[in-house]
């Protein structure tokens, strides 16, 4: 028999209950498999199924994938942060205030002469079908998997933008306040016109997409987590 660990994220951690368990699988189990047993143990996941993620060893997985022994599955919804070549780059989860100032330095070259910088903040009030009120929002992560996923929209980013020189993501976790920055994405070159503001637009874009990060709106009429619609495939 294979034991594994299952973490429990967001939406799925309070419809399990739990934020971790172990479950037991037949030795050669892919994750269709995988997924027979979770809902044999956790019926009320069942009807989360097509829209839940499943990470094995941090890394995305799919029906035919095998699970190796061991293995820690991480699932959640879909998600709503020096290299060879010597160029700086940063990705961090933390709970703490993020300092932009800081960041530019961390990835600031002699040769920079640009710097684009994107930044999500909390709204108080979030526009929608119908407007509402938010009093704060509730950040979580993945965070093995998210700061690897960073890396990998850096690396995507210098395959599309070479002239670009730094690149620094960062994502804010824990309860956050109105007109708290969440997210700094920023990127340097030497000249603006280098594909750093299609860079840094590109990198928000793309974490939004595929770093396991999620948030839940909390205002004076409840609580709500708030799940993207992208569903990673096996290229990403």
């Amino acid at each position: 028999m294979n034991t594994v660990t299952v973490l429990f994220f967001a939406t799925l951690r309070e419809k399990a209950g739990v934020p971790r368990s172990s479950l037991q699988l037949a030795t050669g189990s892919d994750v269709a498999a995988f997924k027979k047993v979770l809902f044999g143990a956790y019926p009320q996941l069942a009807p989360h199924a097509t829209a839940m993620l499943v990470a094995v060893n941090k890394e995305y997985a799919f029906d035919a994938d095998l699970v190796p022994d061991g293995a820690e599955i991480a699932l959640f919804p879909p998600v709503s942060g020096g290299s060879a070549d010597a160029l700086p780059t940063l990705f961090t989860v933390t709970e703490d205030a993020l300092d932009l100032n800081a960041m530019l330095a961390s990835i600031t070259l002699p040769s920079t002469g640009a710097a684009c910088f994107f930044s999500g903040m909390v709204r108080a009030v979030t526009q929608g079908d119908v407007a509402h009120a938010t009093q704060h929002l509730v950040y979580e992560a993945y965070i093995p998997m998210a700061e690897a996923k960073m890396a990998q929209v850096a690396a995507e980013i210098r395959s599309r933008w070479p002239a670009v020189e730094g690149i620094a993501i960062a994502q804010r976790i824990g309860t956050l306040q109105p007109g708290t920055p969440t997210v700094l994405i920023a990127c340097t070159a030497a000249h603006r016109d280098s594909g750093v503001f299609e860079a840094a637009r590109y990198g928000i874009d793309r974490l939004k997409e595929i770093v396991p990060i999620w948030k839940k709106e909390v205002g004076p009429n409840g609580e709500e987590w708030v799940e993207g619609q992208y569903i990673p495939s096996q290229s990403d």
